[in-house]
């Protein structure tokens, strides 16, 4: 999780083309493109031996009884199917492509599990270079925490978790080709120097775009998305003034994994065409996301709505409609001369009334006071949004954000920034490593998401493990 971050510096800077030396794919050939990603998550719980942590997933299958967990089985599957599929479809001629989004936590799972049957399923399509045109994996926070409520110093050290870990199973060459982002439950903080830290922080660590969700963004003048088919450049400004900015595709609305499901992105782009974008005619994108093995939907229909998306493809010549990865449509993008500053520009939802209430004079003082003001309001809020706008991850939870607060500065404290320097780095010391592994576990999103209870009563577990771990170093 820690502890090389000159090497991933190294792998992640890379400002090559990843995908277009190898893409089989002509932009002046394609009517409209669809995108789909995978996101898979479980969880770890201190559900283990004397509160041990482990995955979710092997707490589902040693209690096969409780609820639903009769479903780790073909969740499991779900997690390394790709690996069967992708090569499939190769073979038959056809030209898939899918993007995959795995937390740190669930691929640590699959470790502890002793499953490598899905590791190696997994390294197959990620590997092998007969492969690399198919598959495009997505970074994420290591833990699946929600940007909005992440203590702002942890937000790096979430993002670079992940890139040691998929490192660590895939190699720095795999991770080199990372260049997409998606935020955990599709969250995007509002509040401007979150959001600020998280777009700096994704492009120093190397990453070129984002996926958000369509109303978690808006014009630079307070307008929902016109053209959501496009990329667009999302524009971050904190408290400050100073700005960062960082290239987004637009996840449209709906039912996720319905739409995944059934290839609905497939069928959504046949009814699209080619438009300008700056001094170049391209195709649009339907960007989707979904639980990759969450409900009937992708358990089981979306196999064979998959594949056939795929054969239908082939039948046209792969041209008109195609599949096409985030990263490999930016790059045919820029490769047919639209430039950054061509794509429309948006912003955080709810920021055009911030900044209108700030005026022209920004400062820190004046940013908190109209947040303060604004707040005052029911149809306000600095929390963010996330896929769904009918839940908080921050209100009602303080017995699980002030403890996470609190580990967070604690950890901070005992291993301040300017310590990361020494040689060998601190970061690669076994307490280190340790306390950092509590810290972020805490900041699961599931320990909220499933409600008070025994979800909140893991997080308390995981806090005070961490800071036992800290009065240890």
């Amino acid at each position: 999780m820690s502890g090389w971050e000159a090497e991933i510096d190294a792998a992640t800077r890379l400002n090559d083309a990843v995908f277009l030396p190898n893409s089989n794919l002509k932009l002046e050939e394609i009517t409209a493109g669809f995108a789909i990603a995978l996101h898979m998550h479980q969880p770890t719980i201190p559900a283990g031996p004397n509160g041990d942590p482990i995955s979710n997933l092997q707490h589902m299958f040693e209690h096969p009884y409780d609820g639903d967990n009769h479903y780790a089985g073909p969740f499991a599957y779900c997690y390394a199917r790709m690996g069967d599929f992708i090569p499939e479809l190769v073979e038959q001629g056809c030209n898939p492509r899918v993007m995959l989004d795995y937390s740190g936590t669930l691929l640590w799972g699959f470790q502890q599990m002793r499953r490598d049957d899905i590791i190696d399923k997994l390294r197959t399509i990620t590997c092998n270079p007969h492969y690399k045109p198919y598959v495009e994996w997505l970074g994420t926070f290591w833990s699946h925490s929600v940007a909005a409520s992440t203590p702002l110093p942890d937000i790096p050290l979430q993002i670079r978790a992940w890139q040691h870990h998929f490192a660590s199973l895939f190699g720095l060459d795999a991770l080199a080709r990372v260049k997409g982002f998606s935020p955990p439950e599709m969250q995007l903080p509002n509040h401007p120097d979150t959001l600020y830290t998280l777009v700096k922080a994704l492009k120093d660590c190397g990453y070129r775009w984002m996926m958000v969700q369509e109303h978690t963004v808006e014009t630079r003048t307070g307008e929902g998305i016109q053209r959501p088919h496009w990329p667009h450049r999302l524009v971050a400004r904190n408290s400050c003034g100073d700005e960062a900015c960082i290239t987004v595709l637009i996840k449209t609305q709906g039912s996720d994994t319905k739409l995944i499901g059934q290839m609905q992105p497939y069928y959504e782009a046949q009814t699209l065409s080619p438009d300008q974008l700056g001094d170049v005619s391209v195709p649009p994108l339907v960007s989707q996301i979904s639980d990759g093995e969450n409900g009937g939907v992708m358990m089981n229909e979306f196999p064979g709505a998959f594949k056939r998306a795929w054969h239908e493809q082939r039948q046209q010549g792969n041209r008109g409609t195609v599949g096409i990865n985030g990263t490999e449509y930016l790059e045919l993008l820029a490769a047919a001369g639209v430039r950054e500053d061509d794509l429309p520009t948006c912003q955080a939802a709810g920021q055009y009334r911030l900044w209108e209430a700030v005026g022209d004079a920004v400062d820190a003082e004046r940013v908190a006071h109209a947040i303060a003001q604004l707040n005052q309001r029911h149809d306000f809020s600095m929390d963010g949004a996330s896929w769904t706008n009918d839940r908080s991850w921050v209100a009602g939870y303080g017995d699980v954000l002030k403890p996470m607060e609190k580990l967070s500065a604690q950890f901070h404290q005992t291993y301040p920034p300017a310590r990361a320097g020494q040689q060998p780095p601190v970061t690669r010391q076994a307490a280190y490593n340790q306390a950092l592994l509590y810290t972020l576990l805490l900041q699961t999103s599931c320990f909220r998401y499933w409600g008070h209870g025994t979800w909140t009563d893991y997080a308390q577990s995981f806090y005070q493990r961490g800071m036992d771990c800290l009065q240890q170093s």
